[in-house]
C-alpha cells in the first residue's frame, strides 16, 4: 500500500489535501470542543452583560438555556450549510466553494473575538451559527473535492485526511483550552476567534491549485482545463486513460445537469446507494460518540482521577483520536472501506455495552472503574479508525457526478440532524435509563455494522463506473428474486433501467454470484 502512496501521491495532491483539511475540516473539530473549556467564563460574561443592560441577574435556568443555545446553534448552522452544498458546488465548483465560503469564517471570527469588548452575547451566538454553516458546507465539499481529484488507488487515503484534521481540531481546542495556555478568563474571545488563522493560510494558497478535473470535464465540458488539472495532480498515471474513464461516466448520464434531492430520492436506480448513505450517516452520530464526550469527565472522575487532572486526561483522549485517524488513513487502501467501518462500529458496540456493565458493577467491584475508562478509549479509537471519516468517502464513491451533490446534501443533513438529536435527547435518556442508556448505542453500532457487511460492496481500487456496475448488478439480482415466483418463471423479463447509475446496456443481465454478495 505504501508503494502506491509513494507512486501516485504528488506534491499537488498532498498540498490540496493538507490545505483544505487544515483550513476547513479542522475547524469543525475545533468548534465542537472549543466551548467546553471556557464554559464558566462565557456564562459569567452572559450574566454580566444582562446585569449591565437590565440591572437584574439571570437565574440559573435562563443562563443554562442561553449557554445551551450557544453550543447547539452550531449544529443548526451545520444543517443549514449542508443544505446549501448542492447549489454552491454546481455554481462555484468544488475548490471554488471552499475558497468562497472562507469569508464566513472571518465574519464569525470578528463577531466572537470582539463580543466581550462590545458586551454582546448575541455576537457569540451569531458567530457560532456562522461557523456551523461553514462546517456544514466543508464536511461535504472537502471530501467531495479530494475524492474527485484523487486517483482510484489513493481515494481512500486522501478521503480520510479530513477526518484526521477534525481530530487535530478537537485536540487543538483541548490543548489551547488548558489553563496554562488560553484557558484563562481574559483569553476566551481569542480562543473562539483563532479559527481565522488556518482559514487565512488556506485562502492565500489554495486558489493557485486547479479545480476538480471531473467537474471541469463532466459539468463544464472543458477538456483543455481538465487536461491541465490532471497534469497538476498526476505524475506517472496515464492521463488519457483517466479522461476516457470520465467520458465513459459522462456518456452513462442521461443528463449532465445536477439532480435535486427530490430527483435523487425518486431515482430507483440508486435506491441502495441512497439507503446506504442514510444508514451510515445516521449511524455515525447515533453510535454514541457525542454522548461519550458528554460523560467522559464523570467516568474519569469515578475512576479516581483527581478533578484538577481530568482536563489533561481529556487532552490525552484527543491524542488517541489522532492516532486512530492515522491508523485508518494508512490502512484503508490495504484493508478496504468495509473492514474499517465494520470493525470500527463493532468495537464501539462492544465498548458501549462494556460501559454499561462497568457502571453497574463498579459499586461492588472497584476495578470496573478502570474498565469503563478503557471502554471510553476503545469507543474513541474505534470511531476514529473508520466511522469518523469513511461515511463521507463512501458518499463520494457510491454516486456519479450528477447525483453526488444531492447525495451529500442527504448525508450531511441527516448527520447534523442526528448530531443535534443526540445532544438534545441524551440527557433525558441518561436520566430515565441510567447506565443502560449506552445499550441503545451498542444496538445502533451492531445494526450499522451488520448492514454494511450485508449490503455495501467493497469499493477499494474501483473507478466510479465500476462501482456503479456493482450496484446495478445487485439491483438486477434483487429484481430477479422478486420476479421469480410460482407461475412467473416462464414470463420472467428484466426491465432495463432507464439512464440509472450503472445502466444495464441492451437490457442484458450478468448474474454473477460474487456480485450479489457484498
Amino acid at each position: 500500500m505504501m508503494e502506491d502512496v509513494i507512486r501516485y501521491l504528488t506534491r499537488s495532491l498532498l498540498a490540496v489535501a493538507f490545505l483544505t483539511s487544515f483550513g476547513s475540516s479542522m475547524l469543525y473539530g475545533y468548534n465542537l470542543a472549543v466551548v467546553n473549556s471556557p464554559a464558566a467564563y462565557i456564562k459569567n460574561f452572559y450574566n454580566r452583560s444582562v446585569v449591565s443592560r437590565n440591572g437584574t441577574i439571570m437565574d440559573e435556568e435562563s443562563l443554562t438555556l442561553m449557554y445551551s443555545l450557544t453550543v447547539s446553534i452550531f449544529a443548526i448552522g451545520g444543517l443549514v450549510g449542508s443544505l446549501m452544498v448542492g447549489v454552491l458546488v454546481t455554481r462555484f465548483g468544488r475548490k471554488g466553494t471552499v475558497v468562497n465560503t472562507s469569508v464566513l469564517v472571518f465574519v464569525a471570527s470578528v463577531l466572537m473575538g470582539f463580543s466581550k469588548v462590545c458586551g454582546s452575547p448575541e455576537m457569540v451566538i451569531v458567530g457560532r451559527f456562522i461557523t456551523g454553516i461553514h462546517s456544514g458546507i466543508s464536511l461535504s465539499v472537502v471530501p467531495m473535492y479530494l475524492g474527485e481529484i484523487a486517483p482510484k488507488n489513493l481515494r481512500g487515503f486522501l478521503g480520510l485526511v479530513p477526518s484526521i484534521f477534525i481530530c487535530v481540531g478537537v485536540f487543538s481546542a483541548q490543548l489551547l483550552g488548558l489553563h496554562e495556555l488560553l484557558g484563562k478568563e481574559e483569553h476566551w474571545p481569542l480562543l473562539l476567534s483563532l479559527v481565522a488563522v488556518p482559514t487565512f493560510i488556506q485562502l492565500m494558497l489554495l486558489p493557485w491549485f486547479p479545480e476538480s478535473p471531473r467537474y471541469l470535464l463532466i459539468e463544464k465540458h472543458n477538456v483543455h482545463a481538465t487536461i491541465t488539472a490532471l497534469k497538476w495532480y498526476r505524475s506517472k498515471c496515464n492521463i488519457q486513460e483517466e479522461i476516457e474513464e470520465m467520458q465513459e461516466e459522462q456518456r452513462s448520464l442521461s443528463s449532465s445537469d445536477t439532480l435535486s434531492v427530490w430527483q435523487l430520492l425518486l431515482d430507483k436506480s440508486v435506491r441502495w446507494q441512497v439507503l446506504s448513505v442514510v444508514v451510515i450517516n445516521i449511524g455515525m452520530q447515533l453510535s454514541g460518540i457525542d454522548a461519550i464526550w458528554f460523560y467522559t469527565n464523570d467516568i474519569f472522575e469515578n475512576a479516581g482521577i483527581p478533578a484538577g487532572e481530568i482536563q489533561y486526561t481529556t487532552v490525552g483522549t484527543g491524542a488517541i483520536e489522532i492516532i486512530g485517524g492515522l491508523i485508518g488513513c494508512f490502512t484503508i487502501e490495504k484493508l478496504g472501506r468495509r473492514p474499517l467501518v465494520i470493525g470500527g462500529f463493532t468495537i464501539m458496540g462492544v465498548c458501549c455495552a462494556g460501559i454499561t456493565l462497568s457502571l453497574i458493577l463498579q459499586v461492588s467491584l472497584p476495578f470496573m472503574r478502570y474498565i469503563s475508562v478503557t471502554c471510553v478509549v476503545g469507543i474513541i479509537a474505534g470511531f476514529c479508525i473508520g466511522p469518523a471519516g469513511v461515511p463521507f468517502l463512501m458518499t463520494a464513491e457510491l454516486f456519479k457526478q450528477s447525483h453526488r451533490p444531492a447525495a451529500y446534501i442527504v448525508g450531511g443533513s441527516l448527520n447534523w440532524i442526528s448530531n443535534f438529536t443526540v445532544g438534545f435527547v441524551f440527557p433525558f435518556l441518561q436520566m430515565s435509563a441510567g447506565a443502560y442508556c449506552y445499550l441503545v448505542f451498542a444496538a445502533v453500532c451492531c445494526a450499522v455494522a451488520t448492514y454494511v457487511y450485508a449490503f455495501i460492496p467493497e469499493t477499494k481500487n474501483k473507478t466510479f463506473v465500476e462501482i456503479s456496475r456493482m450496484f446495478s448488478k445487485k439491483e438486477a439480482v434483487l429484481e430477479t428474486q422478486a420476479l421469480v415466483a410460482p407461475g412467473h418463471v416462464d414470463t420472467l423479463k428484466l426491465r432495463k433501467m432507464n439512464g440509472g447509475y450503472g445502466t444495464l446496456e441492451n437490457g442484458s443481465l450478468e448474474l454473477d454470484s460474487s456480485s450479489s454478495a457484498p
